[in-house]
């Protein structure tokens, strides 16, 4: 149901006023009924019990519990209270014929059980039943008060020629001490005691004391004055029927956090003392009555005393539980439950310690997820945190009993394990990972696949744990560099890379914004005229520190740290704009240039692509066919579906795409079809002994009728020699880069292009 924030609270305010209304008025009307006159007790009971329905009606629908089940029983209940209560009246008036006496009492029954059930589901639906020790309490507080009910209660109406009236009598107690036994676990088990939770227990109270009353009163053990017992059970109906009216009331039937063990309060303490002594006291005072009797008293007092053990236990027990669960909690990690790298690290020295003369090696295996980032980027860290924990769960299932697999943060995780050298535990169990790792993993969004990095180190003895973990992230940095799903083992040359990385790295941070980038251009020729069509811009590098860096170190780099984003941004604007400047620069009626820009696979993933191409297009003037954006098959592979979105949108607009390295990637015609792509770059390990009746002629050929037949253009990369491009000539390629014309190049040494002076080498 939509609520309207400024009427909630109205309501909020209201309610409360009207609790106390209840209250003050059943106070008023119980008075009338202790003091009044006799004219008038009836009279104040009705009334006192119509304002009771009122409520247990009014409440419930005003606060709206998320479930009511609780209180239409104690609603039902209390329609039943008022017809036994209007039938004991007749019966003191004589209106009830002898047989039909104990009609009222009768009827009370299913009242009781009704109220019990609505206890019942409250105690169900906070999770009550979870705190241990409330159980135990409240039992507590129910053999204390059976106790007394059967001494005081039971026995005297167990007598020789028992009547129906003694056995109703003698049933009462029984559902009195059930009743509150049950508000004794609401009351004391672990969570909120709102106003609402102390109506309820307090009318169980006034419950058993109304009844109590009456019991004594008819087994004319204690005379009870006037109207005592009434008194009692309006209190009882007043404050079950008021706590519905109270806004607390939703918290009755709403879970509620159990929390762990706490410290035996000093009121629990004595409250303990007390349930125990005073029946074991009592016992001792009573005179001796018949075996029966004796025998119960002497069970419950048992029961009493053995309850108090069982508490004592528990409470020891769960203490240590709590100690347990807190160093659970610092070693293993809150997602996976497994070990975290402190838990880990203290293993692995404590079997280091243990090596002993016969030299048992330990191996270490620290295992990286596979652009891991691309999971939460793309379907959101929910399920991000799903993978990790199937991850978890496979690691496991494919190590002995003895190793330990723990996760040290993030997508990465680690595998110990020990034994004797011979036997390559590692290394065949790295093998194994890999080869589990091509299984999908079944998540919520559907099949998912990812593989690993694994780095291997082993030892000896003499290394330690933070040393071999450290050895060990250095493998599985030198596999992620080696492509990524395979494992490297550990060497001391890797060390000197990792350094030579991480220096990389930071020199690379700020490259853009202190001008050491830079956009070279190769021309782009058509072989048909051998004119100029187009350029590919390439970024390059030059670090006053390290000097010219070459692209094949440092773009990795920028792709697994994000830098790329920033840097493929910047890229794709400088090559815009400069050839905005040569398309002015050339005039109009010259040939149409392109530019085209390589896009990376993080680029795909980022809805802003479409934007930035599209303010970029416009600032500088130009058609959308004159971008070219060069896709790799494996970046695309990655999440086909998304970029296909974002390719879509591109071609959408106008803009040309390029499959780039083909032949290196995936390349299946399959993927190649539902791609929007209008060019299709053979890579330059194919071209490279085209012409010379090299190996690679018959793939290239079967490129370049697969895609004439599709529709697409080729551009053949790395040409470097005439006898290269005129048998591409030859086979129909549409178009061809590389050294033969010209490398890549600073737009001012590339001046003739521009100028429409034609090089020699266009000719045959």
């Amino acid at each position: 149901m939509t609520h309207v924030p400024a009427l909630d609270q109205a309501h909020e305010t209201r309610t409360p006023s009207e609790f106390w209304v209840h209250l003050g008025l059943n106070a008023a009307l119980i008075t009338v009924v202790l003091t009044g006159p006799g004219w008038a007790t009836g009279p104040a009971m009705g009334l006192s019990l119509l304002v009771g329905m009122v409520a247990i009606h009014r409440g419930p629908r005003r606060h709206q519990p998320t479930d009511s089940v609780p209180w239409r029983y104690v609603r039902t209940a209390s329609w039943i209270f008022i017809a036994s209560s209007l039938l004991r009246l007749f019966r003191e008036a004589g209106g009830l014929p002898d047989g039909l006496t104990l009609l009222p009492d009768l009827i009370t029954v299913p009242a009781y059980l009704l109220v019990g059930l609505g206890f019942a589901g409250m105690l169900r639906r906070r999770h009550a039943f979870e705190d241990d020790t409330a159980r135990v309490d409240a039992v507590l507080i129910g053999l204390a008060t059976a106790f007394l009910t059967w001494t005081f209660l039971i026995a005297p109406n167990l007598g020789d020629g028992l009547t129906s009236a003694q056995i109703v009598n003698a049933v009462f107690p029984v559902f009195d001490v059930s009743i509150l036994v049950m508000a004794a676990r609401l009351l004391l088990s672990r969570g909120g005691r709102q106003p609402a939770l102390w109506m309820v227990v307090l009318s169980s109270v006034a419950l058993f004391i109304g009844d109590l009353l009456y019991c004594l009163s008819a087994a004319l053990l204690v005379e009870v004055p006037g109207q005592s017992v009434n008194v009692f059970l309006l209190v009882m109906f007043a404050l079950l029927t008021g706590a519905s009216l109270h806004p607390s009331m939703r918290m009755l039937t709403e879970p509620q956090q159990v929390g762990e063990q706490r410290d035996l309060s000093g009121l629990r303490t004595v409250m303990i003392g007390v349930l125990v002594i005073f029946p074991v006291a009592l016992t001792a005072l009573m005179p001796h009555e018949s075996l029966v009797s004796n025998l119960m008293r002497a069970v419950l007092c048992v029961s009493l005393v053995l309850t108090v053990l069982i508490r004592v236990i528990r409470s020891n027990n769960s203490r240590v539980r709590a100690e347990q669960i807190s160093r659970h909690r610092v070693t293993h990690d809150n997602l996976t439950d497994l070990p975290t790298r402190g838990l880990l690290t203290e293993t692995v020295d404590q079997w280091a310690e243990r090596t002993g003369p016969e030299k048992t090696e330990i191996g270490l295996l620290f295992i990286g997820l596979d652009r891991f980032k691309m999971v939460n980027d793309n379907w959101g860290h929910p399920v991000g945190d799903e993978l990790l924990r199937e991850v978890g769960v496979r690691l496991t299932e494919q190590v002995r009993a003895e190793d330990i697999v723990g996760r040290v943060g993030g997508d990465k995780f680690l595998i110990a394990v020990a034994g004797p050298a011979h036997e390559r535990l590692a290394e065949s169990l790295a093998e194994r990972l890999l080869a589990a790792f091509t299984r999908p993993f079944a998540l919520s969004i559907g099949d998912v696949v990812s593989s690993v990095s694994i780095g291997v180190t082993k030892t000896t003895g003499g290394a330690g744990a933070q040393e071999l973990i450290r050895d060990a992230d250095t493998a599985m940095y030198q596999a992620k560099t080696n492509g990524r799903n395979g494992y490297a083992m550990f060497d001391v040359s890797m060390h000197a890379q990792v350094q030579g990385r991480v220096r990389l790295e930071q020199a690379l941070r700020g490259a853009m914004e202190r001008g050491e980038l830079a956009t070279h251009f190769q021309p782009i020729i058509d072989l048909a005229t051998g004119e100029l069509d187009g350029f590919e811009a390439l970024m390059r590098w030059h670090s006053p520190e390290l000097g010219f860096v070459s692209p094949v170190d440092f773009i990795p780099i920028a792709e697994e740290t994000g830098m790329i984003e920033e840097m493929g941004a910047w890229l794709l604007n400088e090559s815009v704009r400069q050839l905005g400047e040569w398309t002015v620069q050339r005039g109009p009626d010259a040939r149409p240039l392109h530019v085209s820009v390589n896009v990376a696979v993080r680029q795909l993933r980022d809805g802003s692509l479409v934007r930035l191409v599209d303010d970029a297009l416009r600032a500088n003037d130009l058609p959308p066919s004159a971008l070219w954006l060069e896709i790799t098959e494996s970046g695309v592979m990655e999440d086909l579906e998304t970029a296909l979105l974002t390719l879509n949108a591109l071609r959408t607009m106008g803009v040309t795409l390029c499959i780039d390295d083909f032949g290196t990637g995936y390349s299946s015609l399959s993927y190649l079809n539902r791609l929007p792509v209008g060019i299709v770059k053979i890579d330059r390990s194919f071209v490279s002994d085209v012409g010379e009746n090299g190996a690679n002629e018959p793939i290239v050929r079967a490129v370049l009728a697969m895609t004439r037949a599709m529709g697409h253009r080729v551009v053949a990369e790395g040409v470097e020699t005439e006898v290269q491009r005129n048998w591409l000539r030859e086979q129909g390629c549409d178009l061809v880069q590389g050294w033969y014309y010209g490398k890549a190049d600073l737009p001012a040494n590339l001046t003739s292009w521009i100028e429409h002076r034609s090089p020699a080498l266009t000719e045959a």
